[in-house]
């Protein structure tokens, strides 16, 4: 950690004084908030008759639904997306660059790190299932654990989309998001009241790449008001009441077992009326959060955890789920506590402690796969269709590893292989990863 820290430290007295580091600020806090939320959220307890339950915080106390709309932070995740890849793009096209090589940049920032965590959780639903450890606790501790992979699925997509968003930006300014939240609108209308089947998957990007469009705007200043950015969050939360108020939405943000509706699988408006005021309410705090930010003590803080930001968001549930499975072991040790009882509040500060504990080594065993090993020299651009084979095949395996998972419930090995080896074989198509080395090792 001292050797993280003082190279943390470098990195932050070299940032350039341009650089806007509330952006850096928002993706660590917003991290954060993740997982405390998926800590405090997966309840799992042993019941009467010893068998493990996975327990879920809202479907067992429903006034805990209302934390969600704290808790529930990927709009501010593509708000600051919207915002750097607007910077980013804008710096490419200045100096005449190549989409391929800005987009495979991007995409192997986000996936090399999600190699290994695919790897050790594929090895450990193999030999858990060798071993004879129920297929279903294999199953639950698999999905559990690879939750995360989710939102990289969704955010590669809305990225490969960003020069033709940021076009779209520069044309139609504010009226671009209007525009997608209208999308996002017409799209819930006509699932919720008229049952149109699977339209409702178009709002994975109608309201997402709607959020981003809020990050190409405060890049350009729309927000360096505060009582503009107070007016959006009031009015975002104002949109958000009516909605659950009167309304079909649920309150909760994400999903809650049994519900017939969600917000988050796929969005819905309600989940981009709380983006609007979450962007709101955090670009209200912009100028003196930058004068903070400047003190080289908090700054060097929020680059360290940027350095070490997509290892924290992938492994936070792993140890989660290998502390669940020590205390299993152990007789179900502290398992045996009903959720949402003051007894299992009270333990939340242990239990927390425990998952810092293991997560803590896992970051300092995967945090180079952060910065990878580089993609290869390219002398041209990777061709487009290479590009969007990988992007599809990549986004195909991680929206299938977190729809069914890895774990299959039959086949000798207990792992879906496919899955597992879809994110590698896209990486390979846009040109890096272990299976891209070893296709250029053999010449093949």
């Amino acid at each position: 950690m001292a050797g993280l820290w003082a190279r943390a430290r470098a990195m932050a007295e070299q940032a350039p004084p341009e650089r806007n580091r509330y952006v850096d600020f928002l993706r660590a806090f917003s991290i954060l908030a993740v997982v405390i939320g998926h800590w405090l959220v997966a309840a799992p307890y042993l019941d009467e008759s010893g068998a493990v339950q996975g327990g879920h915080l809202l479907g067992i106390l429903p006034w805990s639904q209302w934390l969600t709309w704290g808790f529930q932070v990927m709009p501010i995740f593509f708000l600051v997306g919207g915002y750097s890849n607007g910077v980013s793009w804008a710096a490419t096209r200045a100096k005449n660059g190549h989409y391929s090589d800005w987009f495979a940049s991007r995409v192997q920032r986000l996936i090399n790190p999600v190699f290994p965590v695919l790897l050790v959780w594929g090895i450990i639903a193999f030999f858990g299932t060798q071993l004879g450890i129920e297929r279903a606790i294999v199953r639950m501790a698999t999905e559990l654990a690879l939750i995360p992979v989710w939102f990289l699925a969704v955010y590669l997509l809305v990225t490969a989309l960003a020069p033709l968003t940021y076009a779209f930006w520069r044309k139609a300014r504010l009226w671009s998001f209007a525009w997608l939240a209208a999308c996002a609108a017409l799209i819930d209308i006509l699932t919720l009241f008229y049952g149109v089947p699977y339209v409702n998957f178009l709002n994975f990007l109608f309201v997402w790449v709607g959020i981003h469009q809020l990050g190409y705007a405060w890049r350009e200043g729309r927000f360096d008001s505060r009582a503009t950015a107070l007016l959006w969050f009031l009015g975002g939360l104002a949109l958000l009441l009516l909605l659950v108020g009167i309304g079909p939405y649920p309150v909760a943000m994400i999903g809650v077992p049994g519900a017939e509706i969600t917000n988050s699988m796929p969005p819905t408006i309600a989940l981009m009326a709380l983006g609007i005021m979450q962007t709101g309410l955090a670009l209200s705090f912009e100028k003196p959060a930058r004068r903070m930010l400047d003190r080289i003590g908090i700054w060097t803080g929020v680059v360290l955890m940027n350095g070490m930001i997509m290892s924290i968001y992938l492994w936070h549930l792993t140890a989660f789920v290998l502390v669940m499975i020590a205390a299993w072991l152990m007789g179900g040790v502290g398992l045996g506590v009903e959720p949402g009882t003051a007894d299992w509040w009270l333990a939340r500060p242990i239990w927390f402690a425990l998952y810092i504990v293991v997560t803590l080594p896992l970051i300092m065993i995967f945090v180079r796969f952060e910065r990878g090993s580089g993609p290869a020299k390219r002398d041209y651009p990777v061709p487009h269709w290479r590009l969007v084979l990988g992007l599809l095949l990549i986004c195909l395996g991680l929206a299938m590893t977190a729809a069914i998972s890895i774990a299959s419930p039959d086949g000798v090995t207990g792992v879906r292989l496919w899955a597992v080896a879809l994110p590698f074989l896209g990486a390979a198509f846009v040109g890096f990863g272990p299976v891209y080395r070893m296709v250029k090792r053999t010449g093949a």
